[in-house]
């Protein structure tokens, strides 16, 4: 038993090394962020610290009184939400009836979903961009989130699918015996059954809407323009802002960060569970 435990410590320890290298490489970036968005153009550019000498909230200051940034950051948070939404709304009866019904064409129309995924935003630009000019939506918040639900729908259909097909069909029925009605059963019975689906669906549909950057710059001008848009304004001719660059990179994290604290049990879950 001593020589079995002493093993097994030796043979922890690569794992360990591996599991701490992995993590120390992951973090780099996020310190060489954050250590940028401290200092100043001329210390970024003149030398090569690990810290900034003299550290400074200017880059920050800026981005919080400049109307144009802030706004940027208010911009995306709305159409992302309204997105994630739609999303959600859309793809729960739709996943609800490919888990649960079999009709003519549905594993071609299944398949046709997913093909609209894999292809690139840039395909869709120009449709996109006459169809808002003519009806009067470009530079709306509505315009990117109903661009991303292009993309969003079939992802989510797909995850909310493989989750929905793990509940037996025999708790339909069993509510229907009852006398639920189809509303009252999917909200009080179904849904709460495969709330880490919805969970594990709302985070990625908000991680793409919230890091799309083509379809967002191009459908939005000025009243709607999001923070990915922004930052590429950073460039001049005076040559690159990396602090504010940094900074707005920084603050750009967080909400993705926070999305990710409050599903963390529903991704677990999804990985273990659905099609993630």
């Amino acid at each position: 038993m001593n020589k079995r435990k002493k093993g097994d410590k030796q043979s922890s320890w690569p794992r360990l090394l591996t599991l701490a290298l992995y993590i120390v490489f992951t973090l780099i970036p996020l310190y060489w962020l954050l250590n940028t968005s401290l200092k100043t153009n001329e210390e970024t550019l003149a030398v090569f610290t690990m810290w900034p000498n003299q550290p400074t909230l200017d880059n920050y200051k800026v981005i919080f009184t400049d109307a144009s940034w802030y706004s940027g950051y208010i911009n995306s948070i709305i159409y992302v939400a309204i997105n994630t939404v739609l999303s959600l709304l859309v793809a729960l009866p739709a996943a609800y009836g490919f888990s649960r019904y079999r009709f003519l064409g549905d594993k071609h129309m299944f398949f046709w979903l997913l093909t609209n995924r894999m292809t690139p935003p840039a395909v869709f630009l120009l449709p996109f961009f006459q169809l808002y000019s003519t009806v009067g939506l470009m530079d709306t918040h509505i315009a990117v989130a109903l661009a991303h639900m292009l993309f969003n729908v079939p992802l989510a259909v797909w995850i909310l699918e493989g989750f929905m097909s793990g509940v037996p069909r025999e708790i339909d029925e069993t509510a229907y015996i009852d006398g639920f009605s189809f509303p009252r059963f999917f909200m009080r019975i179904f849904l709460p059954l495969i709330k880490s689906g919805v969970g594990v669906t709302a985070f990625f549909c908000f991680m793409f809407s919230w890091v799309e950057l083509l379809l967002a710059r191009t459908l939005t001008s000025v009243n709607a323009k999001p923070i990915s848009a922004i930052m590429t304004r950073t460039a001049s001719a005076a040559g690159m802002d990396w602090g504010i660059l940094a900074a707005a990179g920084v603050l750009t994290i967080i909400p993705g960060a926070l999305v990710i604290w409050f599903v963390r049990n529903h991704i677990a879950k999804g990985f273990a569970m659905g099609r993630v």
